[in-house]
């Protein structure tokens, strides 16, 4: 036996383990994971000049306009982006599938969710599309399954779900959090057994340079526990028979925490995140809706 013989056999001991272990992943999990590597390698090249362009623009609901032009005149200084009470942004949401329950728009794509879907700009949310947005800001699991029956009466050809890190934040534990997405994803079935319902995972925080205004809560949270919810995740779309878009490792810097330059304070996204968010969407429909 040669000196390269033997300098060799290691490399093909390992190589056999490996070929062994996968063997012992189901083939969605290999599949999951074979999309989810090339849409972080085709995201990241498509943003490798932090730029996309912009060609669409969705008029806001005259409601949601008038509850907003409201909320700023009645607070000088805080814009738009003041926080209206739950029932206000409960209304306009209400009216607004009301609308499209009425006027039926073709390829009708549904946001639900937090913060993070409801300040999703809309002239970045993909093309060819008519979207309604469901997001509340400081939703949660449970609050989300209980206002599901607003768009009840709508036909969407896809419905994208958010939610989760403000139950993190406000300590609910992970059994109650996963239950209710269950409850969640299992209505949506029921309710819309056309529409393809895709999950999407919860996002990191931005750790010790967070400065939003609930920083101790949200730093409390371990990066290691969103990435284990986020694997439940994808268990739990896998048997309820839904889709899972990993959206968590396209947002992470090296430490695992959100990337400073994708987020306002460590737990919001400015633009350039939801130009990250926006071309994910859009690649998964392609790699695996098949649009």
């Amino acid at each position: 036996m040669t000196d390269r013989t033997l300098k060799s056999e290691p490399n093909t001991l390992k190589s056999n383990r490996v070929l062994n272990s996968l063997k012992n992943y189901p083939t969605w999990a290999l599949l999951s994971l074979a999309v989810n590597a090339l849409l972080i390698l085709v995201v990241g090249w498509l943003l490798r000049d932090s730029w996309w362009p912009v060609d669409y623009q969705i008029s806001p609901s005259v409601a949601r306009e008038s509850l907003l032009s409201e909320a700023s005149s009645t607070t000088p200084g805080l814009g738009k982006r003041h926080q209206l009470t739950y029932q206000k942004w409960m209304n306009i949401l209400q009216q607004e599938a009301k609308v499209a329950a009425e006027k039926q728009p073709e390829h009708l794509n549904i946001l639900l969710g937090d913060s993070l879907s409801l300040w999703f700009p809309p002239d970045l949310l993909p093309t060819n599309k008519n979207w309604l947005n469901q997001g509340i800001s400081g939703e949660v699991s449970q609050g989300l399954w209980r206002r599901l029956g607003l768009f009840d009466r709508t036909q969407p050809q896809r419905i994208y779900i958010m939610i989760g890190i403000n139950d993190l934040i406000r300590g609910v534990d992970d059994r109650t959090l996963l239950q209710n997405y269950r409850k969640i994803l299992r209505r949506l079935r029921r309710v819309h057994p056309q529409t393809q319902v895709i999950v999407q995972s919860i996002l990191p925080h931005g750790g010790e340079e967070a400065t939003w205004e609930g920083r101790d809560r949200l730093i409390a949270i371990p990066i290691t526990r969103i990435q284990q919810l986020n694997q439940q995740l994808a268990v739990i779309a896998q048997e309820e028979e839904v889709k899972f878009l990993d959206l968590y490792p396209l947002f992470t810097n090296a430490q695992g925490h959100l990337r400073a330059d994708l987020t306002t304070d460590g737990l919001h996204l400015n633009r350039q995140g939801y130009l990250v968010w926006r071309s994910a969407i859009q690649m998964y429909t392609q790699l695996v809706l098949g649009e």
